[in-house]
Formats: C-alpha cells, sequence, structure tokens
C-alpha cells in the first residue's frame, strides 16, 4: 500500500506541475518571450511529463484498471493524446499567434476534463 500511495502523490504532483508549466509556457508563448527558449524550458516539461505517464502506468497496473478496459481511463487516454496535440499546436506548431493561442486554450480545456474524469472515474463527469 506504501508504494501505491508513493505513486498516488508523485502522479498528482506531476500533474500539477504539468499545469503549472503549460500555463507558463502559454503565456510566454503569447507575450513573445525569450524565456520559453531556455534550455531548462524544453527540458523539465519533458521529464516530468514522463514521471507522469510512468507513475499513471503505475498506478493503473496495481489498481487493475485499463484504458481501452475501463471507460473513465479510455476517456483519459484519448484526452491525452488530444492534450498532447494540442500543446504541440499552442507551442510548436501553430503557423499563427492566433492559431497558438486557440490550442492553448482548448489544450487547458481537455486538461481539466481529463482531471474531471479522473475525479468522478466516469468519461462524462460534467
Amino acid at each position: 500500500m506504501a508504494y501505491y500511495t508513493l505513486l498516488k502523490h508523485l502522479h498528482l504532483t506531476t500533474i500539477a506541475a504539468t499545469f503549472i508549466l503549460f500555463l507558463l509556457r502559454g503565456v510566454w508563448m503569447m507575450a513573445d518571450s525569450p524565456r520559453l527558449q531556455a534550455r531548462w524550458v524544453r527540458v523539465i516539461p519533458h521529464v516530468n511529463d514522463t514521471l507522469l505517464l510512468s507513475s499513471g502506468l503505475g498506478l493503473a497496473v496495481i489498481l487493475g484498471q485499463y484504458p481501452l478496459v475501463d471507460g473513465w481511463l479510455t476517456a483519459k487516454f484519448f484526452a491525452l493524446i488530444a492534450y498532447i496535440v494540442l500543446g504541440t499546436v499552442a507551442l510548436k506548431r501553430g503557423k499563427t499567434r492566433g492559431q497558438r493561442i486557440a490550442a492553448w486554450i482548448a489544450a487547458l480545456l481537455v486538461f481539466g476534463y481529463m482531471v474531471a474524469v479522473a475525479r468522478a472515474h466516469t468519461p462524462w463527469p460534467f
């Protein structure tokens, strides 16, 4: 049980860090800040997201709940894919500032959906 608690706390901490880092990078993107090009800004989010995904997979194994089997986890899985695509458009691939801002806002909404799904354990949390 201690392993589960550790993984859960790691997962929750990395979720918070992901949100804060994505929010900050979006603000910097909108402001055309050179901070967005800092080495730590390009490295730390990837390290954090790797820990987030690893802890999430560990929790799924411990709890015996898997994407494509359990509905709420399937919803989170597909929302995660949407979040990654939107985040990439927002921070790297968007051709115009308007596209990047729209993708950033959409990614934040998808992030909120994932949190709601995780809390409610249902694909329709609202």
